[in-house]
Order: structure tokens, then C-alpha cells, then sequence
């Protein structure tokens, strides 16, 4: 239970200033935090790990809004290091929580994002080990930014890009674009973001439950798909391995309002951002296997098949449509949309 706000009710530069109020901004973020956060005020965490290989993993968090409807930038930033650590086949241990205020932030709303990181890193079975604060005046961030650093633990061989073969399924654990509209919609006043949610969770719970139901070598490599959507994590994937990866139009989990959103907005939700959807390569004979995993969970419930790796002359990613024809999906030069995660 946090301590009540017995100082100023908003941020303010002396709370970055290394004396008391610093310390009292510490102490309530300690507290909300509670027993997730292990650190000891030592300059330096001190931690034990099993011998042998670690991951690890950090991560930059501005996000526009930084409070949404079923989340917040908190969630954002313990979900998707968790995930990073989940996806190359590492169990999540620790956190670090690096925090950037601008002054005017009202206290109970950074309270509030604290509490989301308390609340997802309980679900992800993860600790935070250390931070920082940092204070700044107001109109040099939008309200509060995060860093977080992970550490995980290898108790089985890491899943890698280079393994991944020709007439591996490519598999979605679920919907993919629900991220990006969610928060469009509340940006742009569009009216969707009470039946489109951000997908936002903690997926090593779903990953760890998949590896230990099937055979090794059954699932041959795994991202999870954010920053620049599903037609991203396809290119860096034919890039690496030299194959070409052919999905069906037909087939990818899109929710009906999010289909009606992004048409609205001109966007392809192929490119849009998620926080809770993987991407999975899995040898052809575990297809069934892999998805009935998938779904009997709580967040792998939509989880489908959508293509296969080939072997072509070019690496190359396709689309190919109802009638059977394939079209190139091309990779952006830059930014389709705005960054949300």
C-alpha cells in the first residue's frame, strides 16, 4: 500500500534534485511498487542468477497517450521487456525502471502508472531490481517516459531466426492492428476505443506453457509483433534467413472494427504496432500441435495459422489474396504511423 502525498501534488524539478523530496518521490514509488521491487538503495543491484546463459534485453518507452483505456505506458514498458526476454526463449527474472518526468505531471497519475508496472510485473512472475528518476521542465517530455532493462535465464536452447526452414507455418498467437487503433482512436477522437483494446500483455506465461507441451525443435523461432506491425518481423525474417515467406490475405486475425479503423485512417493493419500478439515459425508437422497450445490459453484464444516459409531465388515477402495471386509486401522506409510502444 502507498504512503499518502504529504508533499506537492504534481512533480516538480526538486523531485530531481538528490535531496528530500527526491527521496520522498522514491519512497512512494517503492511502495507502490511493494514487494515486486528488490533493490536495496545500493548504487548497484546485486543479484543471483543461475550459471550458465543469460538474455538480456532494454528498451526505450514514449507513448502517445501515455494513459489509455486499458493500460498505461507502465504496462507497455514491463510487457514488452518481458516479451523480449519470452520470445528468444529465456525465462524473465529481473527488471530495471528508468523514469523521465516533466514537471507538472500530477503525482497521483505517475502513482498510477507504478501501479500498472507493479500489477503486470506480478503477472509476468518478474522483480524490479533498481531505477533512476530523472526530473525535466515541463514541454521536454509528454508527461512521463520510460527505460526498462531485463534479465532472463536460458533452461533450454534459445530460439533463433537462423533456425528456421523451408515449409515451416508461420502461426499469430491473435489479432494483429488492436494496439495501433486503440490508442489512434483516442488520439484522434475516433470513437472505437471501447470495442477495440490494446492487446498489451505479458506473453512468457503463454510462451512457457508452449515449449514445455511440445517436442524441441517443434517451434524453430518466435518474435513478438510491435513496432512496425506484422510486415516488419516477416522482412527481418526473410532478411536473415534467405527464404521467402508467403501469408494468405485471408487468413490474418483481424478484428472486424479495427478492418473498419484502419480503412478509415488509410493504414494497413499489417504494419500496425501490437504489445500482445507473437509471431511464431513452427515445423510443419507440429502445426496442429502448436496452435491447440496456443489456444488453451488465455491470451493465445485466436491463434491461427497464416503462411509458410518457402525457398525462392530472392528472399521475399508475399501476400498472396482469395484468387490465388501473390503481391510483394513491401518494407517501409520509414514511419507509416505515429510511434505507440
Amino acid at each position: 500500500m502507498a504512503r499518502s502525498v504529504t508533499g506537492p501534488d504534481e512533480v516538480v524539478l526538486d523531485h530531481g534534485s538528490g535531496a528530500k523530496l527526491s527521496h520522498e518521490l522514491v519512497s512512494l514509488i517503492v511502495d507502490t511498487l511493494g514487494d515486486v521491487y528488490i533493490g536495496e538503495m545500493e548504487d548497484s543491484a546485486m543479484l543471483s542468477v543461475p550459471v550458465g546463459r543469460i538474455a538480456m534485453t532494454t528498451d526505450s518507452f514514449v507513448v502517445d497517450p501515455p494513459f489509455f483505456g486499458n493500460g498505461d505506458i507502465g504496462k507497455i514498458a514491463v510487457c514488452g521487456t518481458v516479451n523480449d526476454l519470452a520470445v528468444v526463449g529465456a525465462r524473465p527474472l529481473y527488471l530495471t525502471l528508468g523514469m523521465i518526468l516533466e514537471t507538472g505531471l500530477p503525482i497521483s497519475r505517475l502513482l498510477r502508472v507504478v501501479a500498472s508496472i507493479r500489477e503486470a510485473a506480478l503477472e509476468a512472475g518478474v522483480q524490479i531490481v533498481c531505477g533512476d528518476t530523472k526530473v525535466v521542465r515541463k514541454g521536454e517530455v509528454d508527461q512521463i517516459y520510460l527505460n526498462t532493462a531485463g534479465i532472463g535465464v536460458f533452461e533450454r536452447e534459445p530460439l533463433r531466426m537462423r533456425d528456421v526452414r523451408p515449409g515451416d507455418r508461420v502461426i499469430l498467437s491473435g489479432s494483429i492492428g488492436n494496439h495501433t487503433v486503440h490508442l489512434l482512436s483516442i488520439r484522434e477522437g475516433l470513437g472505437f476505443e471501447q470495442r477495440v483494446l490494446s492487446d498489451c500483455a505479458p506473453l512468457n506465461g503463454l510462451l512457457e506453457e508452449l515449449l514445455a507441451a511440445t517436442a524441441a525443435g517443434a517451434v524453430r523461432s518466435v518474435r513478438d509483433v510491435t513496432r512496425g506491425g506484422l510486415a516488419a518481423v516477416l522482412h527481418e525474417y526473410a532478411q536473415a534467413s534467405g527464404l521467402t515467406i508467403r501469408v494468405e490475405q485471408d487468413r490474418l486475425p483481424i478484428q472486424f472494427e479495427t478492418v473498419m479503423a484502419t480503412d478509415m485512417l488509410g493504414i494497413n493493419a499489417i504494419h500496425a504496432a501490437n504489445e500482445g500478439c507473437l509471431c511464431l515459425f513452427v515445423a510443419p508437422e507440429a502445426e496442429q500441435e502448436v496452435l491447440a497450445a496456443l489456444r488453451s490459453h488465455r491470451y493465445g484464444g485466436d491463434a491461427v495459422a497464416i503462411g509458410e516459409v518457402t525457398e525462392t531465388a530472392e528472399p521475399v515477402v508475399l501476400m498472396r489474396d482469395g484468387d490465388g495471386r501473390d503481391s510483394v509486401i513491401e518494407e517501409l522506409q520509414g514511419s507509416e504511423l505515429p510511434r505507440l510502444c
